[in-house]
Formats: C-alpha cells, sequence, structure tokens
C-alpha cells in the first residue's frame, strides 16, 4: 500500500480531485519556463531555479496539457453517463467528440467530413477558450476530420507527448481491469498520434495511475508498469529502454537538470516525458514512510520535473498527476491552489468524475 497501515488511504474522491489538481499545478509551474534553457531558468530565478508559484508574478496560467486532460475527463464522464443509463455507447467516440469541441474551442476548424458534437458544461468556462500553445500533432492529428484507430491512425509519424499528457483520467476510473485501463489509453491517443511510442506511452501513463489509484506503493508501481511496457506486443522498444532508464538513474544521487536531459531526453517525444516525470517523482521520494510530507515530496517532485532544458509543463503535469493519485490532495500545497488559474473549473470537473463513478453528488 502507499500510505502507513495508521493512516487512512485516500478516498478514491480525494485521488480524483488531487490527480487533476496536482497536474494542473504543475503544467502551470512548467508553462512559465517551458522551452527555456536551464541556463535562462538559473538566470531568472537563482541556482535552484523555479520552486513555486510564488515566485511567478502575475497569472498562473495552465496550458493545452490541462485543457486536453479536462476534456478527456469530459469525453468519459459522458461515456459513463450513457452507461449509467443503461445506454451502451462507444467510449473513443465520446473522446474523439469531447477533442473536436476542443479543437473548435482553439480557432480550428476539422473540416466537412467530422461531426459537430453538442455543447456540454466544460465548453462555456472561457479559461478552457484560451489558446495556450496547442500542440500541433493533436490540432493537425483533429483538424484532418477523421477518427484515428491504432490500425488506421491519423499523424502516423507524431509521437510527441500531447498523447501521454492528456492520459491520466483513464487510470482514474475505477472496476475496470488494467487491461481496459491501457486499452481505454492507447486507443485515445491514436486519435492523434500514429506512432506506437506515442500511444504506448499513454497507456502505460495511465496504468501508472490506475496501480496508484488502486492503493499500490509508489516504487512498486513504477517498477511494474516500466516491466509491463516491455511485454506489450510490438513495443516501441524506446518506451521500456527510457523506463529502466529512468529506474536506474532514480537509485542514484540526484543529477543535475543537464545530466537528466542527457539520460532520458527534454520531454519533447512522449516516452521522454514520461520517464523525466517518473525520475522526478522517484528520485525525491522519502526513503522511508514515516518521513514522507507528501506536500514537501510534491515541491520537490515538481522543482526536478521543471527545472531542466525542456517540456518543462508537460513533464511537471505528469509528475503532478503522479503524485496527486499517490496522496490525495494532501499533497497539493494549499498556496499553490489558491494561486492556480480557475481552481474551480478543475474541481468541477473532477466533481464530475467523482459523481459517475462513485454516484457522490
Amino acid at each position: 500500500m502507499s500510505t502507513d497501515p495508521g493512516i487512512p488511504a485516500p478516498t478514491l474522491k480525494s485521488r480524483i480531485h488531487g490527480c487533476l489538481l496536482g497536474g494542473a499545478l504543475g503544467d502551470a509551474l512548467g508553462y512559465a519556463v517551458e522551452s527555456d534553457s536551464i541556463a535562462d531558468i538559473r538566470e531568472r530565478f537563482g541556482a535552484h531555479g523555479l520552486t513555486g508559484l510564488g515566485d511567478l508574478s502575475g497569472p498562473r496560467h495552465f496550458s493545452d496539457e490541462t485543457q486536453l486532460t479536462l476534456y478527456t475527463v469530459d469525453g468519459l464522464v459522458e461515456a459513463l453517463e450513457w452507461a449509467n443509463a443503461g445506454v451502451g455507447a462507444d467510449v473513443n467516440a465520446c473522446l474523439w467528440l469531447a477533442y473536436l469541441r476542443w479543437l473548435a474551442t482553439q480557432g480550428e476548424d476539422a473540416g466537412p467530413s467530422a461531426p459537430a458534437p453538442q455543447p456540454r458544461w466544460i465548453d462555456g468556462n472561457e479559461v478552457l477558450r484560451q489558446r495556450r500553445h496547442p500542440d500541433k500533432d493533436c490540432v493537425s492529428g483533429l483538424a484532418s476530420g477523421e477518427m484515428g484507430t491504432t490500425v488506421r491512425p491519423v499523424n502516423p509519424g507524431a509521437r510527441g507527448p500531447g498523447t501521454v499528457m492528456r492520459s491520466a483520467p483513464f487510470g482514474l476510473i475505477p472496476h475496470i481491469t488494467p487491461d481496459a485501463v491501457y486499452k481505454l489509453s492507447a486507443d485515445a491517443a491514436a486519435l492523434t498520434h500514429g506512432h506506437p511510442a506515442a500511444h504506448q506511452s499513454a497507456g502505460i501513463f495511465s496504468l501508472l495511475i490506475h496501480r496508484l489509484v488502486s492503493g499500490e506503493a509508489l516504487r512498486d508501481a513504477a517498477a511494474s508498469v516500466a516491466a509491463h511496457a516491455a511485454t506489450l506486443p510490438e513495443v516501441a522498444p524506446e518506451l521500456p529502454e527510457r523506463l529502466q532508464a529512468a529506474l536506474r538513474l532514480a537509485e542514484k544521487e540526484p543529477v543535475a537538470p543537464e545530466e537528466l536531459v542527457q539520460a532520458l531526453g527534454e520531454g519533447w517525444l512522449a516516452e521522454e516525458a514520461l520517464a523525466v516525470a517518473l525520475y522526478a517523482v522517484l528520485a525525491t521520494l522519502p526513503a522511508g514512510i514515516a518521513d514522507a510530507q507528501p506536500d514537501q515530496h510534491f515541491r520537490d517532485a515538481l522543482a526536478v520535473a521543471v527545472n531542466h532544458s525542456g517540456a518543462s509543463n508537460t513533464v511537471g503535469s505528469l509528475a503532478g498527476n503522479i503524485l496527486g493519485a499517490l496522496y490525495g490532495e494532501d499533497c497539493l500545497p494549499a498556496e499553490w491552489v489558491q494561486a492556480l488559474e480557475a481552481p474551480d473549473v478543475i474541481q468541477g470537473m473532477a466533481d464530475q468524475l467523482v459523481k459517475v463513478t462513485t454516484g457522490e453528488g
């Protein structure tokens, strides 16, 4: 288990809220330095880099990472609403329609061949209509007007992190098998990205979230999904290689950002982003459960996740998702949540997911 026997495990509601808010916090922190070199980050924020939202002046915006994660939630919520009403629904079709609605918020057109989805509550939130450097592969894949699949992909060569960054919600659905979690996530990733590494990375990330929500300890869950990645049919070899490299690196003394990106990559590819995030949460994990202070682990891990020359907001978002799923809301620094842009929108989508999965109003 991920918690001490004397400490109550987080509820599913707390893990859902923690995962979604944690991802948004990591996204917002990293978005402030996205694409900056580590030298530039140190020049702006000092030798330790950017260590919290309090270091920033002005709005703490999140990016398309959080927007698309919430639209993933919305697609799943719609499918589960139909299921709870006794009506079968194509989950991937619901997700495609949700992503098409996000595409429209970005001022993009999917063309005459794509369906025109009906609006839902999420679409009325202005913060989700802001254009925040939307992932080019997500945009081009959806703008094709075609519903991509793993056997008939759109964007066949796309292997960027636009898949993994939006895939935490699949791991938050209770009472489904690990195989089902993986398939839902990988199939949804193929809606926009055709390279096997992109949808396999998304599936493995969702599986990690699923294992944490189920109560596995972080190290155990990380080792399990890394081993599972190597057994995937027609696996992209880069994925298990990067994950195993992250596990090995996390066993050593903490490394400098320069060494981190040299070993695992800058995060501009799906498997790299997942590997760097995994390293960030493992390398900062306290040695013993008795030493664990969830909010300090969150702060330490996010500092590692965003302070490097690479995709800081993607890696920050993934690390925040992981720790929110592990600890629940207890790990989220209160002052960060207060500083975050539109936390009520994120909490509103989390509440919708809680309601359709647990019945809690």
